[in-house]
């Protein structure tokens, strides 16, 4: 595992043969709000994280080849708990609050924000974060605090680009180069139409398992 110094850590997926959906078996676990509720067991955790509608239980759903896996919800904001997923009876997705909903109550959004830093800097199964950002959007404050709190534990931090599929080619890779930059992390783009970044998610998070199980 690369150590980049000030940053977070940079995970190499690309070496590893990635696991395929047909081989991936999961199974919801439950739906917790407090961190002394969450499983406590040796499987590590693979957590995803993002603001709002930014396409967290779609890209889920497509990773294990299951359309309502994680549900996916007209309504942003809908998912206030930790939702963990078992996932080949060995780790876990882990499947946080979105954040950034504009009509969240302040104290919900305290809420939310406690129990995901609460997580992110406590949980001892966790071996990795997969942040989503919307490829059309620029990143927020949320989205940077994610990243430092994670900056202590040296965990590693892969960006989902998701929706790439509405930008075009050269845009694409333009935001691609300007996300690496800014984040210095591995982004990979993700779409749920044609399945684009999906093999390449699978395979950081196989080599992600390989190296921590």
């Amino acid at each position: 595992m690369k150590d980049t110094g000030n940053t977070v850590s940079r995970p190499k997926p690309h070496r590893t043969k990635p696991l395929k959906s047909s081989q991936i078996e999961c199974k919801f676990v439950g739906s917790f709000f407090s961190l002394d509720q969450i499983p406590d067991d040796d499987r590590p955790q693979i957590a995803f994280a993002g603001r709002s509608n930014v396409g967290k239980s779609s890209l889920l759903n497509s990773l294990v080849g299951l359309k309502n896996m994680a549900k996916v919800s007209a309504a942003p904001g809908k998912t206030r708990s930790v939702n963990f997923f078992s996932v080949n009876n060995r780790f876990y997705f882990v499947d946080l609050p979105g954040y950034g909903y504009a009509k969240a109550s302040k104290k919900e959004r305290e809420s939310w924000g406690k129990l995901i830093e609460d997580y992110l800097t406590e949980s001892d199964g966790l071996i990795g974060l997969v942040l989503l950002l919307d490829s059309r959007r620029e990143p927020t404050a949320e989205d940077l605090m994610l990243t430092e709190w994670l900056e202590e534990r040296k965990l590693p931090v892969i960006i989902a680009l998701t929706k790439c599929d509405k930008l075009g080619r050269g845009q694409l890779a333009e935001k691609v180069r300007a996300t690496e930059k800014q984040f210095d992390l591995e982004v990979i783009p993700f779409s749920i139409v044609g399945g684009a970044g999906k093999k390449e998610m699978l395979s950081a998070m196989t080599y992600l398992i390989e190296k921590y199980s």
